[in-house]
């Protein structure tokens, strides 16, 4: 049976001469692989340029209930996009996050509140004049509230958070895996804050790192077999 659903692509790998399989977070039905015929072909309906990482597809595929791997019968982009693909920073962005993605999303069901934060956090980079430093970091952060560990918020300004219980605390855990006073006041700075003026909080290059590797730390704690990010390191090159 055919349906019609969006999706987000995660990861494409070779298959055979001229097709691949397809990772694909679907709106309709989660995470999905679909297997792609004679993509690399010269005149393919679906070409392999629209299957890169993070780009967003109106699809119409056969979806079996039985699970495995499925096919698609049309996909196209849309949006196309504008900007990612010619901004070193947009690029660098965008080869992280779907690092993490591939990571944690990992259900076969369908997550529409999940879906819609990711496709247009994704529309909304594309569009913008300028890729913010403070942006991944905003993006995580928000992500792990449609993840189920979401920090929970206080409004005492509590000076400690920690990691891994997820809550600000008035004094030192009695573990390592936690924030100081310094990270705990960066960490609900760009909680409070927006895609429209995360660019507002200023951090450092390096507290930045250091906050990037907490948020990594936060997600190993809370997402199962999270294992390590590496492409992380392409911010730092890019954003130094």
């Amino acid at each position: 049976m055919l349906h019609k659903t969006r999706g987000i692509v995660l990861k494409t790998i070779d298959h055979r001469e001229t097709s691949v399989i397809c990772q694909i977070f679907t709106e309709k039905f989660g995470l999905q692989s679909y297997i792609i015929n004679g993509v690399k072909r010269n005149k393919a309906k679906i070409h392999i340029n629209i299957l890169q990482p993070l780009h967003l597809l109106d699809m119409i595929v056969y979806h079996k209930g039985t699970g495995g791997i499925q096919r698609v019968s049309e996909a196209r982009q849309v949006p196309v996009f504008q900007s990612i693909p010619y901004d070193d920073k947009k690029r660098s962005l965008i080869i992280f996050l779907n690092e993490v993605l591939s990571k944690c999303l990992k259900q076969q069901s369908s997550d529409e509140p999940l879906f819609e934060y990711i496709y247009h956090s994704i529309l909304w980079l594309d569009q913008s004049s300028e890729a913010s430093a403070n942006y991944h970091l905003y993006f995580l952060l928000r992500l792990s509230k449609f993840l189920g560990f979401y920090p929970a918020v206080s409004n005492d300004n509590l000076p400690f958070f920690d990691l891994k219980e997820g809550v600000f605390c008035i004094s030192i855990p009695y573990h390592h895996l936690y924030l100081d006073e310094k990270r705990t006041r960066q960490w609900s700075a760009i909680l409070s804050s927006s895609f429209q003026n995360v660019h507002d909080v200023r951090i450092s290059l390096e507290d930045r790192r250091a906050l990037l590797n907490n948020l990594m730390e936060y997600y190993a704690l809370h997402v199962d077999n999270f294992g390590s990010v590496k492409s992380h390191y392409i911010l730092e090159e890019v954003f130094g």
